[in-house]
């Protein structure tokens, strides 16, 4: 779901502002609330954060909201890696 249809009730806004202080502590990240992809900004700078406090602010945001990121395209390595790990022994 992307946010053109998010209503901006007073929790996502105060999670918002809340959101925007501490990524603009921690990583020199400016946001402004007015921007129209600001709630997939903070979404995307909360996954690539160290803070546990953050990320956690960021499924915060992204529970109140219902906006989720789409998880990372994988490389075909890492597919094959991922298909191809041992997962025990076979059982048939």
């Amino acid at each position: 779901m992307g946010e053109e249809g998010v209503e901006l009730t007073k929790a996502v806004l105060d999670c918002m502002q809340s959101l925007r202080r501490q990524l603009r502590d921690e990583q020199a990240v400016d946001i402004r609330l007015s921007q129209p992809d600001a709630i997939l900004s903070m979404l995307n700078a909360c996954a690539g954060s160290q803070c546990d406090a953050t990320r956690e602010l960021g499924e915060h945001l992204s529970t109140l909201t219902g906006v989720r990121l789409k998880p990372p395209v994988l490389s075909e390595e890492e597919l094959v890696r991922k298909y191809t790990q041992y997962a025990g022994p076979l059982r048939g």
